[in-house]
C-alpha cells in the first residue's frame, strides 16, 4: 500500500468516525437490511436531555403527556385516513435549482458530484449550496392551481415539503432565519399551499426531513481543509447554523436538536397540519424524549382544534420496542412499493410514498418518468393490502409542475373517476390478490381489479364469498355470475376502449 493510499484511508476512517453516528450512541436502530438510523444526529442521553430543557414552549393542556403510556392510551388514528386511497407527496426545494443527480444534490456536490458542480457553477469557495437559495424563486408557484390539480388527480391528502435535509424552512419561520420568507422565494410556501389544499376539501400534511441535516454533508478531507482555510461556504461563520458542518460538538448538537423540536412546534401552531411526517433520521431511540414531547404537544393542540391528526413516521421511530408492528401514536410510512412496502395485507394505518420519477424524488433535468399504468398498479397493490398510496411529484425551482407530470396525474385521476369506488373507503379483502387480480372490500361488496382482459371474456375468481351480482365499474349493466366450490366466473361485456386496469364490483350476500 502506498503512503498516499494509506493516508487517504486514514482520512476516510477518521471522517467516518467523526461524522457518522456510532452504534453505541444510537441504541437499537434496525435489524433488517436497511440501516434506517444512520442519518440522525449521534446524540447521547445528556445531549437529548439538554435539548429538551432548552425548548422554548411548554406542553399545552390536555390528556397527552410525553410518555409512551400516555400516547398509547389517548391516541386515536384519524378516521379520515381510512380508505383515503390516494395522496400526493411533494419533493420541492433548493435542490431543484441545479436539477442534477437527485434531491440529495447538497450532499453530493461536496463529494461525488464535486467536479460536475465546479464545471457548471464554480468551486464551492465561490459558489456553495447556499448560493442556490436566491435562484429558488418559486416565481411560477400557484398554490391554488397545484391544489386543483391534485384534487383532479383524485388525491384525498397532500403532503407538502416543510424542509428537506438541507435545513431550509419553506415556511414563515420565527425559529430560523434560513426560511423561504426571508430568503429565496420570499413567500410562505407551506402557508400558501396549506390554505389552498384545505379550500379544495383535502387534508394537508407537512414533511419534515430536517433531523437528518446534522450529519448530511461530509466533505472529503482535502475540500474540508480548503474551505476551512478560506472560512468559506461550509465554514463561513454566517452560515454555520445552516450547514451544521463546521461545528459538530455536543453543544452544537444540543442547539440543533432544540431547533428541530422548535421547528416542529412552530409548524404545528402556525399551520395546524392534519399530518406531520418525519423521515428516517427520527428513528433513533435516543431521540424518544424529544419525539414524545412533540407528539404530546401536537395531540393536545389537536384536541383544542377539535381535529383528528397524526404523526406519520418510518420504521421504528414511534415503536419503542423496535418492532414496527407495534407503533404508538403514528401512521407507519413505507418508501417505495415493492422495495420496502408490505408484501401482504398489513393491519393498521399505513402509507407508501413512491416517486413519479425513477431516478430522483426531486426535479432533475433528466427525470425519468414512470408510466401512469405503473402508478395505477402500485396504487391498486397498496389499496389491496390495506394502505394509502402517495405519489411524489417533483416541481421545478420556479414552482412549475412540468406538463408531463401533470398529464400523468390527470391519467391517474381519470382512472379513479371510473374505478375510485374500488379504492376510496375500501379495505383489504381476506386476500389481497389471486395472481394478477387484486381485491378490495367495502360493506357487502368485493372489488376485483384486473389488468389483463380475459380473451374469452370470462373473469375467473378464486373466491369463496357468495356472489349475488356483478357490474363493471363505469357501467350499470349487470354481469352474469356463475359460482361453484372452485370460485366464481364473471361474464364480461365487450372490452372497453383503451388499456389499463378494470374493476368488477361483486355484490355479496355477506357484509364483509
Amino acid at each position: 500500500m502506498t503512503l498516499r493510499r494509506a493516508a487517504l484511508l486514514l482520512a476516510i476512517s477518521v471522517a467516518v468516525a467523526q461524522e457518522l453516528p456510532r452504534p453505541d450512541r444510537m441504541g437499537v436502530v434496525n435489524t433488517g437490511p436497511y440501516d434506517y438510523g444512520v442519518m440522525g444526529p449521534p446524540a447521547t442521553p445528556a445531549i437529548v436531555a439538554a435539548a429538551g430543557k432548552a425548548v422554548d414552549k411548554r406542553l399545552p393542556p390536555g390528556p397527552f403527556q410525553p410518555t409512551w403510556e400516555s400516547i398509547e392510551k389517548n391516541y386515536r388514528p384519524p378516521s379520515w385516513f381510512d380508505g383515503a386511497g390516494f395522496g400526493i407527496f411533494i419533493h420541492w426545494g433548493i435542490f431543484a435549482v441545479p436539477a442534477h443527480h437527485n434531491e440529495w444534490y447538497e450532499k453530493h456536490m461536496y463529494g461525488a458530484e464535486a467536479q460536475w458542480h465546479t464545471a457548471h457553477f464554480g468551486p464551492p469557495e465561490q459558489f456553495g449550496y447556499k448560493d442556490f437559495i436566491p435562484k429558488f424563486t418559486a416565481a411560477k408557484f400557484d398554490a391554488a392551481a397545484w391544489a386543483a390539480l391534485f384534487k383532479n388527480a383524485g388525491a384525498r391528502i397532500v403532503i407538502g415539503m416543510g424542509e428537506h435535509h438541507d435545513n431550509f424552512a419553506e415556511w414563515n419561520s420565527d425559529v430560523t432565519p434560513f426560511n423561504s420568507v426571508k430568503m429565496g422565494p420570499h413567500r410562505d410556501l407551506i402557508g400558501e399551499l396549506s390554505a389552498a389544499v384545505h379550500r379544495q376539501g383535502l387534508k394537508f400534511g407537512i414533511a419534515n426531513h430536517g433531523v437528518e441535516n446534522f450529519t448530511f454533508v461530509n466533505p472529503p478531507a482535502d475540500l474540508r481543509d480548503r474551505l476551512k482555510a478560506a472560512h468559506a461556504d461550509l465554514y463561513d461563520p454566517a452560515w454555520a447554523a445552516f450547514y451544521n458542518v463546521a461545528d459538530r460538538s455536543d453543544a452544537a448538537m444540543t442547539r440543533f436538536l432544540t431547533d428541530w423540536v422548535n421547528r416542529n412546534l412552530e409548524l404545528i401552531d402556525k399551520y395546524q397540519p392534519d399530518l406531520l411526517w418525519w423521515d428516517n433520521g427520527a428513528n433513533l431511540r435516543l431521540l424518544d424524549p424529544l419525539k414524545l414531547f412533540i407528539a404530546a404537544y401536537y395531540y393536545n393542540r389537536a384536541r383544542q382544534w377539535n381535529r383528528e391528526v397524526s404523526l406519520a413516521t418510518k420504521y421504528v421511530a414511534m415503536a419503542p420496542g423496535n418492532d414496527d408492528r407495534h407503533l404508538i401514536g403514528s401512521i407507519l410510512d413505507f418508501e417505495k412499493v415493492g422495495t420496502r412496502s408490505p408484501a401482504a395485507i398489513r393491519p393498521g394505518q399505513w402509507m407508501v410514498d413512491d416517486p413519479i420519477g425513477s431516478n430522483s424524488w426531486g426535479y432533475v433535468e433528466d427525470l425519468h418518468l414512470v408510466s401512469p399504468a405503473s402508478i395505477i398498479a402500485k396504487l391498486v397493490d397498496t389499496a389491496s393490502k390495506g394502505g394509502v398510496f402517495f405519489l411524489n411529484v417533483s416541481p421545478m425551482a420556479d414552482g412549475a409542475i412540468p406538463e408531463a407530470q401533470q398529464q400523468i396525474l390527470m391519467k391517474v385521476g381519470t382512472w379513479l373517476q371510473t374505478n375510485g369506488e374500488a379504492i376510496y373507503g375500501a379495505r383489504a379483502y381476506s386476500k389481497f390478490a389471486d395472481g394478477a387480480i387484486h381485491f378490495t372490500a367495502k360493506s357487502a361488496n368485493v372489488f376485483a381489479i384486473f389488468a389483463n382482459w380475459p380473451s374469452e371474456g370470462a373473469l375467473k375468481l378464486a373466491i369463496s364469498t357468495p356472489i349475488s351480482g356483478a357490474t363493471l365499474l363505469g357501467s350499470s349493466e349487470p354481469l352474469k355470475v356463475t359460482q361453484d366450490v372452485n370460485g366464481a366466473e364473471i361474464r364480461l361485456p365487450a372490452k372497453p376502449q383503451g388499456d389499463g386496469r378494470w374493476s368488477v364490483k361483486l355484490t355479496s350476500t355477506v357484509d364483509r
